[in-house]
C-alpha cells in the first residue's frame, strides 16, 4: 500500500504556495481589475495553501491600491498571505503589503513613503502662447475645478487640500489597523519619506528581515505545510486586445497615449 502511494506521488498533487507578482506603478502597469481577478482565483483555488505577494512598486493610483488591498484582505481571511519585497514597497505598494499577515523584506529594500499627492497640470500659459482659448459651459460652481486650462481659485485649492487630507487620514488608519499600531505613532512616520527595510523593521513597518526563501518558509509555517511545497508563480492575464497589440509597434503608441492621458488628468496617488 505504501509502495503504491509513493508511485502515484506526482508533483501536481503537492501543496502549492502561489507567488503573486506586483511590479511597477499601480494603475499604470499594475491594473486593478486584472489583479483582483487573479487574487480571487487564488482564494478559490483549493490547491493553493498560502500566497506570497512579491512587491516591487513605487505606488500609484490611490483607488487601485485600495482595490488590491481589499482583495488581499479577503484572501487573507481564507489562507495565509505573506508580503515580500527585495526592492521597494512604497506608498500604494506598501499599503498592499499591509494586507498580508506578515511582511518580509531584504534589509536594503525600501518601504514606507506613507502619504498622498494630488497632481493637476496647468497649461494656461502654454495655451496663451499658442493662441488657444477654452470656452466652457457648466452647472455647479465647482464642476470645472480640476480642469487644466486655468489656475485654481482659492476655494478650489481649499477643497483639494481637504480631499487630500481625507485620503491621507484613510491611508494612516489603514496602516495603523493592519500593523496593529496607534494612529499617532503612524502619523509620526507617515511623512511621505521612504525608509530602508532595516529601519522599517525598527519602527514596526516590517515584521522580518530576510530573503525570498525566508518568506517562503514563513508562508509554509503559517499554512502548516509539512512537506516541501510547489511554488506557483502567478501573473494576471492581460486582456486579448492588449496581448495582440503587444506583438507590434502599436503597443508602444498605445502606452505613450495612455501615459499622456494620465499626466494631463487630475489624480490622487499613494505615490
Amino acid at each position: 500500500m505504501l509502495v503504491l502511494q509513493s508511485l502515484f506521488d506526482v508533483p501536481w498533487q503537492k501543496p502549492r504556495i502561489a507567488v503573486l507578482e506586483i511590479s511597477g506603478a499601480i494603475g499604470a502597469q499594475v491594473k486593478g481589475p486584472e489583479m483582483v481577478r487573479a487574487i480571487k482565483a487564488l482564494r478559490e483555488d483549493a490547491r493553493v495553501q498560502a500566497v506570497i505577494v512579491e512587491i516591487d512598486s513605487p505606488g500609484g493610483s490611490a483607488a487601485v491600491s485600495d482595490m488590491i488591498y481589499r482583495a488581499l484582505q479577503r484572501l487573507g481571511k481564507k489562507k495565509p498571505v505573506v508580503a515580500f519585497t527585495g526592492t521597494a514597497a512604497l506608498s500604494g505598494g506598501y499599503l498592499i503589503a499591509c494586507a498580508a499577515q506578515k511582511i518580509v523584506s531584504l534589509p536594503t529594500a525600501l518601504v514606507g513613503s506613507i502619504g498622498v499627492i494630488f497632481t493637476r497640470p496647468v497649461v494656461e500659459e502654454l495655451m496663451a502662447k499658442v493662441g488657444v482659448k477654452m470656452v466652457v459651459t457648466h452647472e455647479g460652481k465647482l464642476k470645472a475645478m480640476f480642469q487644466p486650462w486655468r489656475e485654481p481659485t482659492p476655494e478650489e485649492t481649499q477643497k483639494v487640500q481637504a480631499l487630500t487630507e481625507e485620503y491621507y487620514d484613510w491611508f494612516v488608519n489603514a496602516v495603523a489597523t493592519s500593523r496593529n499600531m496607534s494612529v499617532p505613532v503612524v502619523k509620526e512616520i507617515a511623512t511621505g519619506e521612504m525608509y530602508s527595510a532595516s529601519k522599517g523593521h525598527e519602527i514596526g513597518l516590517v515584521d522580518e528581515l530576510g530573503d525570498f526563501e525566508r518568506a517562503t518558509d514563513l508562508a509554509k509555517e503559517l499554512a502548516n505545510v509539512v512537506e516541501t511545497p510547489r511554488l506557483q508563480w502567478v501573473r494576471p492575464r492581460r486582456p486579448l486586445l492588449e496581448r495582440v497589440l503587444a506583438r507590434g509597434a502599436s503597443s508602444m503608441a498605445a502606452a505613450i497615449f495612455a501615459e499622456a492621458e494620465t499626466r494631463i488628468s487630475p489624480r490622487i496617488d499613494f505615490k
